[in-house]
């Protein structure tokens, strides 16, 4: 992205003014939450960015903006165009509502296997959504190439948020900042999970701009292999998990290069006691990824010792996952505990 793009996109978050201008204009400057139980467990300031307040409801509105930002730039998207996109979800919501927003046609492909409500959501806003079988990335059929062909085909944008470094340059430009400015430059360290690396790069890009000594750390679910590419340069993936949107077999370019510390591997039972804890002592309703998140800035602060900040992301609401995440009958066939209310 370009520093006008960069500059747009901070615009269009609303830095400058309390009055959002339209909805790109509604999307970031979202609140930094102090998480009670997790601050109390470690001793340390534990704090989860409020991104299931966007428009959308999740961290991904910002990836949706900053592309198509970026593309009306370079003047690859024009006025009545069309946006293509191979998603988990959240990014598709993010560049329908945006498309629709600022007059493009938006094409979503998902996955079949996603969850029931980002499927419904999706058709509910006006997206025209393809549904394909979950193929591995090594598969042609994979979501991430049907959408690249189809945009070729139809020579539509390929909205790519994987690869498109402006989604890691639209996080750098606004998250990474916001999180610096709210916590008053006080931030020891930003774990997060990744899907295409766009807000951990991102982040890390801003905060270690301002302070190289913040410690920037991957948390990944079992299934992915990013761990093992932080911690030994081998992608290797075993087991799986039932998060959706994180988890990579592959070094996304929004990934490349990318200034990262270390990284944590965080099992699903572990993930889904932190989505069950927010909830029920703490009012505050996330998906699967967000527990992940929690659960690392956890180890961190406790690896860290008492006293430092720590800061991770909120990506979205438990109520997308409410088929999953909050069925007992889904989660015990998968060995998994339930929410306790609901046992």
């Amino acid at each position: 992205m370009t520093g006008g793009s960069a500059d747009r996109t901070r615009q269009a978050a609303g830095e400058a003014s309390s009055m959002a201008d339209g909805l790109a204009g509604a999307i970031g400057n979202t609140p930094l939450i102090r998480l009670r139980r997790a601050s109390e467990a470690t001793g340390c300031t534990i704090l989860g960015k409020a991104e299931f307040m966007n428009p959308g409801g999740s961290v991904k509105d910002r990836a949706g903006l900053a592309i198509i930002l970026d593309a009306e730039e370079r003047g690859v998207l024009k006025p009545g165009g069309t946006i293509v996109e191979g998603t988990a979800g959240n990014t598709g919501i993010g560049v329908t509502l945006v498309a629709n927003a600022r007059g493009y046609r938006s094409i979503v492909v998902m996955p079949e296997t996603q969850s029931r409500e980002k499927i419904d959501f999706l058709r509910m806003i006006g997206a025209d959504l393809r549904l394909v079988p979950a193929k591995p990335f090594r598969d042609p059929g994979n979501y991430v190439h049907v959408a690249r062909r189809l945009a070729e085909e139809l020579g539509a944008v390929h909205a790519n948020q994987f690869d498109n470094r402006a989604n890691r340059a639209g996080h750098a430009a606004t998250t990474g900042p916001e999180i610096w400015e709210q916590t008053g430059g006080r931030i020891d360290a930003f774990t997060c999970a990744c899907g295409t690396g766009g807000t951990l790069a991102g982040v890390s890009d801003a905060l270690k701009a301002r302070n190289p000594d913040v410690r920037i750390v991957l948390a990944d679910p079992d299934g992915s292999g990013l761990y093992g590419w932080v911690k030994s340069n081998d992608l290797t993936v075993q087991g799986s998990s039932i998060t959706e949107g994180i988890g990579q077999s592959r070094v996304p370019g929004n990934l490349e290069g990318a200034a990262i510390d270390d990284a944590l591997r965080i099992p699903d039972a572990e993930a889904l006691s932190q989505v069950f804890d927010l909830l029920q002592h703490e009012g505050l309703s996330v998906g699967g990824s967000a527990g992940i998140n929690v659960a690392a800035a956890i180890r961190l602060g406790r690896a860290m010792g008492p006293g430092h900040v720590i800061a991770t992301i909120l990506c979205d609401s438990g109520a997308r996952y409410q088929s999953k995440l909050f069925n007992p009958i889904f989660l015990q066939s998968k060995g998994l505990p339930s929410p306790p209310w609901l046992s």
